[in-house]
């Protein structure tokens, strides 16, 4: 059983929280400055290591019937806890209503580390894939899900290609000096191939006086540049005269530019006039989309300030279509919403969740050379037989994802377990069985599921990972169901239509759908947890 918030005694009854909430009694929310501190003095008062443990408010969620929602991040004696954030949800009047926490069990563990720092430097040097440039000073860090005393260090350089920049993050056990875990802040999409232009469409450019250029005031003066086939040269930006960009042939450089001028703008749009988010962080700036990167660079990537994209094989397949920087913009978005730990299950939750984006951008778009549907990096062809990289009716096609939840899923490249995330969300969102965007299977003896449409389960998705969802985050959890994806998506639901909605229950059997199902309080769709 994961450990829980104690709130409404100072008794030791756990309280499992499955994070349904946002259902109070209609009326305008009173307003509460005070709520983070609130949520604060309901931590201290109440964590059965208080003594131990302290917390910062990382930001707050608040809902039209004044329901708050606070993220915090959480030190045991003063280390930073990986993976030990926990969110505290207050009502509309200000009572505590529940806590999400990613602990198992409350930390107890010395925070003397066996190993120095220069010795747990070295190890992560040399477990760098690629060619180093700089190794940061470790970090003493406490491990949560591991249960570990660690030292985190970030090893920059360059991946095994060469033309990738990395920004490794390892972790070194603190007594034994062993490299057990990593993750790349440069988050990545492998594969995607030949140029695909949306067609005449409209941008958003600025007048300089004499000449136009690519910076767009309209979506927080997002930057469209040109790297000149180089990894590290300055990054140009674009200018043209008559504010006509590209001509539809890779022999102009412009033509690329102005697919990924467009699609970081519908980006920036979708989020802001869907979800409410203006920009990744909140703050409605925009971001820099660098293009012509590097010579046969097939690749493109996010890295946590700006986006970046390859020309493909030959310098002749820009990876500028609509879905490839939905995705990597995508990566952005999510992480404001939640710091996901990119390995294992919550890092392909992190990817599912950058090709549902992709995905609702390109619908959002409407792009008239880019038709809509659920497949991602179709339109640039990668394996010259016009199959897609991957897809979310039945993911498994690719020859690698899972499109069922098994044993094999945790342990599994996050790229690799993104297809239980992503073929939920389109079981959710369009059904089972036949459809007109493919043959989407139910797993095992699953029932068959009739979607609920793309409006209502990208707003799900959305909520859960905004409100619920913690940096591990699973999609099976035997010891704690209620602080999975499944928990946190099935919260969401009821916070939008109600507790056992169609919408909540349709919630329920997608995941059934893909083998990941659980108890419910609706009646005959109450499964068992694997």
């Amino acid at each position: 059983m994961r450990r829980t918030l104690v709130i409404a005694t100072a008794t030791a009854a756990a309280l499992l929280v499955t994070g349904v909430a946002g259902t109070a009694a209609s009326g305008a929310p009173r307003p509460r400055p005070d709520a983070v501190a609130t949520a604060l003095a309901v931590l201290t008062a109440h964590q059965a290591a208080a003594a131990t443990e302290t917390y910062t408010p990382l930001g707050s969620v608040t809902d039209a019937d004044g329901s708050v929602h606070v993220r915090f991040e959480r030190a045991y004696r003063g280390l930073r806890v990986h993976g030990g954030d926990l969110v505290v949800h207050l009502d509309r009047t200000g009572a505590a209503a529940g806590a999400g926490d990613g602990l198992a069990a409350p930390l107890a563990l010395s925070t003397t580390p066996r190993v120095s720092a220069t010795a747990a430097g070295a190890a992560a040097a040399r477990a760098f894939p690629g060619r180093v440039t700089s190794v940061g000073a470790p970090e003493l860090v406490v491990d949560a899900e591991a249960g570990r005393l660690a030292w985190e260090t970030v090893v920059r350089g360059w991946a095994p290609d060469g033309q990738t920049p990395s920004r490794r993050h390892v972790l070194t056990d603190a007594g034994t000096a062993a490299v057990y875990g990593s993750y790349d802040e440069v988050e990545t999409v492998f594969g995607i191939g030949r140029a695909y232009y949306s067609g005449t469409v409209q941008i958003d450019t600025t007048f300089t006086g004499t000449s136009y250029a690519m910076v767009d005031p309209s979506h927080g003066s997002n930057r469209t540049c040109d790297m000149l086939n180089s990894t590290s040269g300055p990054c140009v930006t674009f200018t043209d005269a008559d504010n006509t960009w590209g001509d539809f042939a890779l022999t102009n450089r412009a033509s690329a530019a102005a697919d990924a001028h467009f699609a970081s703008a519908k980006t920036y749009d979708y989020f802001k006039f869907v979800h409410g988010q203006s920009g990744r962080t909140g703050s409605g700036a925009g971001i820099v989309s660098r293009v012509h990167y590097g010579h046969n660079y097939v690749n493109a990537y996010y890295d946590g300030t700006q986006l970046t994209f390859g020309d493909g094989a030959g310098d002749a397949h820009p990876f500028t279509a609509i879905d490839v920087v939905g995705h990597e913009l995508g990566h952005g978005y999510t992480d404001a919403l939640v710091p996901l730990v990119y390995s294992g299950e919550s890092g392909g939750i992190d990817e599912a969740s950058s090709d549902i984006w992709a995905t609702m951008v390109e619908f959002y778009a409407g792009a008239p050379g880019d038709p809509a549907d659920y497949t991602i990096g179709e339109e640039i062809d990668i394996y010259g037989t016009g199959a897609p990289l991957s897809n979310l009716y039945n993911p498994a096609l690719d020859g690698s994802s899972h499109s069922c939840w098994s044993i094999d899923t945790p342990p599994a490249d996050p790229h690799v377990s993104a297809g239980v995330g992503k073929h939920f969300f389109f079981d959710l969102a369009e059904g089972t069985g036949a459809t007109r965007w493919g043959f989407s299977p139910v797993c095992g003896s699953a029932a068959p599921v009739v979607g609920i449409g793309r409006a209502k389960a990208e707003k799900i998705w959305y909520r859960a990972l905004k409100v619920y969802a913690l940096s591990t985050t699973k999609y099976v959890n035997p010891g704690s169901p209620g602080t999975t994806m499944r928990a946190h998506t099935l919260a969401a639901a009821a916070d939008l239509y109600g507790m056992c909605s169609i919408e909540y229950k349709t919630v329920n059997a997608a995941w059934a759908a893909v083998n990941v199902p659980g108890a419910t309080l609706c009646g005959s769709l109450t499964t068992s947890q694997p």
